[in-house]
């Protein structure tokens, strides 16, 4: 995507018009994928942290398969050999992301888990990168990171209240499948038109996580407030912020998207914090702060963070 984004048939005023009606639109969607995510949270003690992905991602797939219909343009469900192997990678790799990030969330605050799980796309930006003022990004995210996990805590002996270790571990995997995640998707978008390739990278999550998650559809299907809470979880979780973010990306440079979208980990623990009660301390905060300043920063200087969401990918 150029830097500067002009639609067809307007006029400068006009696109600069529509541009900074995005802006709200992208926080409008980072507000939405929070809300799901607090609202999973609270399904975790009823459904199970896995079983409760398992919903987002089947409940998610048939919304997608029925808003992109990829069955009425004529595409195939493998559209080429090359095209079935990405697709294929993509949904696998939205299948571990959502499950193993909900299995971090059931262990860990949520500010904290999505401070983690970013660390993926930043590193992901900021790798190959040969400017000297990088490597203050990277010592500000290393920096975050640290006081964010505080493994010192872990010393046998030191007082605290040190984060769980497989939650971390967790987080971290999200982090690298997000990172593989934008990388396969960026591919699957020269190949395939971005609507259906989503629905169709949904559906195959769809198919992998349900193995793993299959107690949860006669729970759903005898308890209709349950089915609910769970269509919501996913539409706030996934279709609500993809067709936001989508419409966005077509107004915005790449550049403004990222530093926009660097807002996430902030914007996560101060819903965990209205939302869920989950108070951070102080150091904390400053280590997501942290976290937060690295991205914007690499996003301004250019090295923008990769789309995360998967429309535009």
């Amino acid at each position: 995507m150029s830097s500067t984004v002009i639609e067809s048939g307007l006029t400068p005023a006009e696109a600069r018009a529509r541009r900074l009606l995005a802006l709200p639109a992208v926080l409008v969607g980072m507000g939405s994928v929070q809300i799901g995510a607090s609202l999973a949270k609270l399904l975790f003690p009823v459904l199970g942290a896995i079983e409760t992905a398992c919903a987002r991602v089947v409940l998610a797939a048939i919304v997608l398969l029925l808003l992109a219909r990829p069955w009425r343009r004529g595409v195939r469900l493998f559209p080429g050999r090359t095209a079935a192997i990405t697709i294929v990678a993509y949904g696998l790799s939205l299948a571990v992301m959502n499950t193993v990030f909900y299995a971090a969330l059931s262990r860990l605050p949520l500010g904290i888990t999505v401070a983690i799980e970013f660390m993926g796309p930043l590193a992901l930006a900021l790798a190959g990168s040969r400017r000297a003022l990088d490597l203050l990004w990277v010592a500000l995210a290393v920096g975050g990171l640290l006081i964010l996990l505080q493994p010192w805590q872990f010393v046998g002996g030191h007082a605290g209240h040190p984060l769980d270790p497989v939650g971390i571990l967790l987080a971290l995997t999200a982090g690298v499948t997000w990172a593989l995640y934008i990388l396969v998707g960026r591919r699957l978008g020269g190949q395939v038109e971005g609507n259906t390739a989503t629905a169709l990278g949904m559906a195959i999550a769809a198919l992998a996580v349900l193995p793993f998650g299959w107690s949860v559809v006669p729970n759903l299907a005898i308890h209709p407030a349950l089915l609910a809470s769970a269509f919501g979880m996913a539409m706030l979780s996934s279709a609500v912020p993809y067709s936001i973010e989508m419409m966005a990306m077509r107004r915005m440079s790449t550049r403004g998207f990222s530093i926009m979208m660097s807002l996430e980990p902030a914007i996560a623990a101060v819903a965990g914090l209205l939302l869920l009660g989950e108070h951070l301390s102080p150091m904390r905060w400053l280590a997501i702060g942290g976290i937060v300043v690295a991205s914007l920063g690499s996003a301004a200087a250019g090295d923008a963070l990769p789309p995360p969401a998967p429309p535009p990918d």
